[in-house]
């Protein structure tokens, strides 16, 4: 069996498992260490507190410092109330592509990995190939933030990330940070024919909202004249706003949910501080005026540092050994790398897929797309025994 064929059949499997953030993946990582120890590796699962989900670090070649690793998230995101053409846990191959949940966000370049274990083992490493395999990076990045930690510990540091995030199989080598938050509201129940004598946490949300938006605009003018990015400002946005019980009654509790992707910090300290700025000096005053008790608090659900770019990239040089690609392009979206590269890695994107296909009904990643992965890996191989 070649290793494309190969590749297709392991995907198929992995997107059998439903791992969508909200649940457990623990059957993906156990399925995807029973293939990686069949072939030699030394495989540390890692749990989290529930145990419900873990990481899996993995190691092909010798135990020593320097090594390459392969990186991807097992999560997916949901399909709730997504119109799908067929069944997104069952993998179709239509017109050279592959559908299904995960076939582009990540689990195509996972496959790809895994269908090369073999290859890897039978050659003699000298310097260690790695699989490094996380959970809940949709939600966070919180599994990699873990998995660094782990690693900060250890006496052989890899030196180089790949991280297999949908880049066409370009080359990748900035992106900006994400920031997640929960901002929940605490006003008072009342009847909705006396709005003064409650504390209506849905109107306190919207100004707060509105003022989130403002500064969406001012961040506008702050981007700095040489960002690469697109767009090249520090980007807000509002994902979910919920609250309220019925039309006649004034909501007592509002919780919204929001991020920002900052090109530099000093972007974040500014809506960080605008925002202190406006529950201190107005919105709290005005609820607790009338109930005490009001409140308003925020939950960072994940503050995940962007990958920024460095003129000396021992990644960048190594993927243009490997695939003859000599530029490199920054994109947007967040992924785990930055965590790589505050680790001291030299780090890039590179893997199959578009990111325009992920998180969409009908996800699918092109059967070129993996062929292209897989002859990248194949002279990782190379490169790494020789």
């Amino acid at each position: 069996m070649n290793n494309l064929a190969h590749t297709q059949l392991i995907l198929r499997d992995l997107i059998g498992f439903p791992t969508v953030s909200c649940d457990s993946n623990l059957e993906m990582m156990d399925y995807m260490a029973n293939r990686l120890e069949a072939f030699g590796a030394r495989v540390d699962l890692m749990h989290d507190e529930t145990g419900h989900k873990c990481n899996l670090f993995a190691t092909l070649g010798p135990d020593i410092s320097g090594g390459v690793v392969l990186s991807g998230h097992s999560d997916v995101v949901p399909v709730t109330d997504q119109d799908w053409s067929g069944d997104p846990w069952d993998m179709r191959e239509e017109d050279g592509r592959l559908f299904g949940r995960g076939t582009c966000d990540m689990k195509g370049f996972i496959a790809a990995t895994l269908a090369l274990a073999p290859v890897f083992a039978a050659r003699n490493l000298r310097r260690p190939i790695h699989f490094a395999f996380t959970h809940d990076e949709e939600v966070g990045c919180l599994g990699a933030q873990s998995l660094v930690e782990v690693l900060r510990g250890r006496d052989t540091l890899p030196s180089v990330a790949i991280v297999g995030e949908p880049t066409m199989m370009g080359v990748i080598e900035g992106h900006k940070g994400c920031c997640e938050y929960t901002t929940r509201f605490t006003g008072l129940e009342g009847h909705g024919s006396a709005p003064d004598r409650g504390v209506n946490a849905v109107l306190y949300a919207v100004r707060y909202v509105n003022r989130l938006m403002q500064l969406a605009d001012e961040l506008r003018t702050r981007a700095p004249a040489s960002s690469r990015y697109d767009p090249p400002w520090t980007t807000v946005n509002v994902g979910r706003l919920s609250g309220g019980v019925a039309h006649n009654v004034i909501p007592g509790k509002a919780e919204l949910e929001w991020e920002m992707r900052p090109v530099r910090d000093a972007d974040s300290a500014f809506v960080k501080q605008a925002l202190h700025d406006l529950v201190a000096k107005e919105l709290l005053p005005e609820m607790q005026r009338i109930w005490p008790d009001a409140d308003i608090s925020t939950e960072t659900v994940g503050e995940v540092v962007g990958l920024e770019p460095v003129d000396d990239n021992a990644a960048r040089h190594l993927i243009a050994e490997l695939t003859g690609i000599n530029s490199a392009d920054v994109v947007p979206f967040g992924t785990e790398a930055g965590l790589f590269q505050a680790l001291g890695m030299s780090v890039v994107l590179c893997g199959p897929g578009s990111i325009a296909q992920a998180h969409k009904p009908d996800e699918f990643v092109a059967l070129d797309q993996l062929s292209q992965c897989l002859t990248m890996l194949e002279r990782l191989g190379e490169s790494c025994a020789a």
